[in-house]
């Protein structure tokens, strides 16, 4: 059974003791992202994360991770648009250990100058990083399109001349800011005692209360973008307006992307590759944020089957929309989301990572029965309709990055 204590000064602890297990994943969700940046401080949510691994008043960064290592399991973190995570999986014996080392770098890292100006050069590695990876660029170069120029649009890791400007003052303004009480879920799953919940409330007790601030509100705008790259294949997205993280319809977008692309039986796979072999990877995907979403098609693929390609794709998404889903199709899309639902649970990680989620951004943790009953509960005519009102032909997206990008060839085939 999962319980909620909400501490006086706003922070939540959601947790669930499952006894029969030896580990304990611990994590520290913060409801703070590269949404909330101004342009000139594009990038800092990311850059604080890897600050607090630099060391704080009471252990040297090279003591941080000789701590970790020893703790065993995992500890790690990342920066997403809308939250900051810090998490851990570990023994339960080593849990207190595994609060203490998070805590002492939430509350007492250092911001060195030294350390700032190090991991300035590091995080322009990581986008250098991220530019040679064709499928990750042509995703963020669309999304940052489509929501320009609001902040939403903003890129997770800043960029180079954004990170050139970054103070120590700057930062901790920033993160004193939004690292608030309000903004924290403290979220655990797995083996641990009542003593242990009583040291974690004691440590976030003391925390000062801050002020809640909301995301501007995100507009959709259709968009283009292309990047010529020396690379073997172009790499193709597609993009149309989705539903928030919150849309009640949510369950059955799941279903509908799943049988779009989300599997190897899906329309896309089975047509696109598996019956015309025009390329090797495609699949749909669905992101959501707290006031919009967006529904996306990726594949990777020669200059010469792209037309065909992007021919087969949108006459999938045209069927879609016209005729929906048949009830095989959703029984199996139904069947699979179900199964990894319920799989999931045997991972106190994706326990915790659930828990931590659902409260940051619902306030509410459904059951597993409930989430197995929203899915049972959609329809054909639940899936069609919800097509009809995503799959808006003057609302879509487009992105290229290959060799060979002819920007005009693609607005053709896309027109026509």
């Amino acid at each position: 059974m999962v319980e909620k204590i909400t501490l006086p000064n706003g922070a939540r602890i959601v947790c669930e003791h499952i006894p029969h297990v030896r580990s304990v994943s611990f994590g520290l969700w913060l409801g703070v992202g590269s949404r909330f940046e101004t342009p000139e401080l594009s990038g800092a949510s990311h850059f604080i994360e890897h600050m607090l691994f630099k060391g704080t008043e009471t252990r040297t960064a090279i003591e941080l991770a000789e701590e970790m290592d020893q703790l065993g399991g995992q500890t790690n973190a990342f920066t997403t648009k809308e939250c900051t995570c810090f998490y851990t999986r570990v023994l339960d014996t080593k849990l207190r250990h595994a609060v203490d080392l998070l805590t002492d770098m939430l509350f007492r890292s250092r911001f060195r100058d030294a350390d700032i100006d190090a991991e300035r050069g590091v995080i322009s590695e990581e986008i250098d990083m991220y530019e040679d990876a064709p499928e990750s660029l042509v995703d963020e170069m669309l999304l940052e399109a489509v929501f320009a120029p609001g902040k939403l649009a903003q890129p997770i890791l800043g960029t180079k001349d954004s990170l050139a400007g970054l103070t120590r003052d700057g930062l901790l303004t920033y993160k004193a800011a939004h690292y608030t009480p309000e903004r924290l879920v403290i979220a655990l799953s797995g083996n641990f005692s009542a003593a242990d919940i009583d040291h974690i409330r004691a440590i976030f007790e003391r925390m000062p209360p801050g002020t809640p601030v909301s995301p501007e509100q995100a507009v959709y705008t259709p968009a283009m973008t292309f990047r010529e790259k020396a690379i073997e294949q172009n790499h193709l997205c597609l993009l149309l307006p989705g539903l928030s993280i919150n849309d009640e319809n949510r369950y059955a977008g799941q279903l509908l992307q799943n049988i779009l692309g989300g599997n190897w039986s899906s329309r896309l796979y089975q047509t696109v590759r598996e019956q015309h072999g025009l390329c090797y990877s495609i699949y749909s995907f669905g992101t959501s944020y707290q006031d919009c979403g967006v529904l996306g098609v990726y594949t990777a693929l020669g200059a010469e089957t792209e037309e065909k390609a992007l021919t087969l794709i949108t006459n999938i998404l045209r069927d879609l929309r016209d005729k929906g889903v048949t009830a095989g199709e959703l029984d199996r899309a139904g069947d699979q989301v179900k199964s990894n639902v319920l799989m999931s649970l045997e991972s106190t990680s994706a326990r915790m990572n659930s828990l931590g989620k659902s409260e940051l951004y619902r306030g509410h943790i459904p059951t597993p029965e409930e989430i197995i009953a929203r899915y049972d509960a959609v329809t054909c005519e639940g899936v069609l309709t919800l097509a009809q009102q995503l799959i808006d032909f003057d609302r879509l997206s487009f992105s290229a990055v290959g060799p060979t990008v002819n920007e005009a060839r693609y607005r053709n085939l896309l027109s026509s």
